[in-house]
């Protein structure tokens, strides 16, 4: 009986996450990104290039993959951002670009490795 609910639990975590996964809205169109990430994984910089016009007001957040915890936040973003790593650990960390409303229009993750 352990043995099949450690199974299900196992199975139920990857449907979420997938799930989560794919929730990332773009904000122009199906497929249509607003921002170009690299190079992932990264170790001592991370690029966020903007795509397209029209992306003024946009907040920059990334928190830790593991615990939560915001280690970086900018607003009013221009065409490319550089994020300085060295304060970041190796790990997973999350992004999530929000309009001026608040709204996450699009999320996602990149990797740090040392």
């Amino acid at each position: 009986m352990r043995r099949i609910l450690t199974i299900v639990s196992f199975l139920l975590l990857i449907a979420l996450q997938s799930t989560a996964q794919s929730s990332s809205r773009p904000a122009d169109g199906p497929g249509d990104k607003i921002v170009k990430l690299y190079p992932n994984p990264a170790t001592d910089y991370i690029t966020f290039d903007f795509q397209g016009a029209g992306k003024k007001g946009m907040t920059v957040s990334v928190y830790s993959g593991v615990i939560g915890k915001k280690m970086y936040e900018t607003a009013n973003v221009s065409d490319k951002l550089i994020i300085n790593l060295n304060d970041f650990s190796r790990g997973v960390y999350i992004y999530h670009i929000t309009d001026n409303t608040g709204r996450i229009v699009e999320s996602g993750k990149f990797q740090v490795s040392r």
